[in-house]
């Protein structure tokens, strides 16, 4: 029978009976890749034999047992725990930990679990060095380093581990399709035979996976649809600092984040991530303010730096390295329109110490009033926390969970914290923290700078 082959964008999914440099669905450029349909000679394989719709009241929920994995901040970010039978995809920039941190939890869970370490990219000898460094001396921790499916499933069928781990999901093939690994055939057959194993046997799978320039993983949209939990490692490499962050969970909250801090002897966790952020901040700095997040159920906050100068080209250069840049540029427009600092001539940039990504609206208030610092060459009092979302006509907009935040400033020794004027109306009283209410950016301005 003559093969056939069909076109797929590796962004949506769209399939196509010929190459296209754009995708006609999602617009995207150069992410149609050729897939081989092989002829079908059995039926697919189910999970597990046929069985009868059940009342939901007749369901018994009390399979799903947390496992704890050594590690406080992986545990938060994973909802508690580890839940037997689950599907976990890691993912990251290269260098940025993944490898490591999996392997370290290995150490604790090889206490009543047998794991098997499943890696394309490095050798037995590579795990076993890299091991010694990070002190893994299990005896339950098995290496193989195959990127074969089929000798792969031959082996978990020999040893039948807890917990598998394989790294990475770019590298595994199944030799029956006519494509290279990390292809997006490839990468959809090998992650829906894992998830069978998963779910068939009642195993524990982490799955890492590449990152594109654009930080998403690398290969179909279906790859993360298919797993129960998505977890991105964040950072810069040049920073010691790690966050990992859960962009979904079937188990537990998502936008949940871990902090851990890279060191010699492996990943070691950050259980206060304010302090941490804000270590080494200097006294009186100009274009510096500090902004409290809410990362899950966690307020963090950070140290927002801001630097304005006078351009030297026709078109002012933008940048940002944690806020989201298209923000930052609403928010230098509202400044412009409704605050009378002229900075349209001016060189704006904008970034968060530490590596810290930043996407919610709260921390508006801090981002102007680190810009307005800059411009006018003030510093603010460094006793000042910032809170606050700001809309297009330069008012304060109310923000969530503001008691929180406002506990975690006065926690880290801060003195005072602006917040909208509408979230002070139902707000108790503080001991050691003044709050003051703020209606306008205008107002902040002038009475803080």
């Amino acid at each position: 029978m003559k093969q056939k082959s069909v076109f797929i964008c590796s962004e949506c999914g769209n399939q196509s009976p010929k190459w296209m440099g754009k995708c006609t669905m999602c617009g995207s450029w150069n992410t149609m890749e050729e897939e081989i349909i092989l002829p079908s000679s059995s039926p697919v394989a189910s999970f597990s034999p046929p069985s009868s719709p059940k009342k939901i009241a007749e369901i018994d929920s009390s399979a799903e047992v947390r496992q704890g994995t050594g590690m406080s901040e992986l545990d938060r970010v994973l909802g508690g725990g580890l839940v037997k039978g689950s599907f976990v995809l890691v993912g990251g920039d290269p260098g940025i930990g993944k490898s490591t941190l999996l392997l370290q939890i290995c150490e604790f869970l090889g206490q009543t679990s047998k794991i098997l370490y499943v890696s394309g990219e490095e050798s037995p000898n590579q795990i076993k060095l890299r091991g010694e460094r990070l002190g893994i001396t299990t005896d339950n921790l098995k290496v193989y380093s195959e990127t074969n499916m089929n000798y792969i499933k031959n082996a978990i069928a020999e040893e039948n581990p807890d917990i598998i781990i394989v790294d990475s999901v770019q590298t595994m093939l199944n030799p029956e399709i006519g494509s290279s690994p990390g292809n997006v055939s490839q990468i959809k057959d090998v992650t829906s035979s894992f998830m069978r194993i998963a779910k068939d046997n009642n195993i524990t799978v982490f799955l890492v996976g590449h990152v594109t320039k654009d930080g998403a993983i690398a290969g179909p949209k279906i790859l993360e649809h298919m797993v129960d939990t998505v977890l991105y490692f964040e950072g810069d490499n040049q920073q010691s600092y790690r966050i990992l962050r859960a962009v979904k969970n079937r188990f537990g909250s998502t936008n949940e984040i871990g902090v851990f801090e890279m060191e010699a002897g492996g990943l070691s966790q950050v259980a206060n991530p304010s302090e941490a952020l804000l270590s080494g901040r200097p006294e009186d700095s100009i274009g510096s303010c500090i902004c409290c997040s809410m990362e899950g159920t966690r307020p963090v906050l950070a140290e927002i730096q801001a630097l304005i100068s006078p351009t030297s080209f026709g078109n002012p250069r933008r940048m940002t390295q944690g806020p989201d840049l298209n923000r930052v540029l609403m928010l230098l427009a509202v400044m412009e329109k409704q605050s009378g600092l002229h900075i349209n001539s001016y060189d704006a940039y904008v970034n968060i110490v530490g590596g810290f990504k930043i996407s919610e609206t709260a921390t508006d208030l801090g981002i102007v009033l680190a810009l307005a610092s800059s411009f006018r060459n003030r510093s603010l009092d460094k006793g000042i926390v910032a809170i606050g979302e700001v809309g297009l006509t330069g008012e304060t907009r109310s923000v969530s969970f503001l008691e929180g935040r406002i506990q975690e400033a006065e926690k880290m020794g801060f003195t005072t914290c602006l917040i909208p004027y509408i979230n002070s109306k139902k707000l108790r009283k503080f001991e050691n923290i003044e709050v003051i209410p703020v209606k306008h950016i205008k107002d902040a301005i002038n009475k803080f700078l």
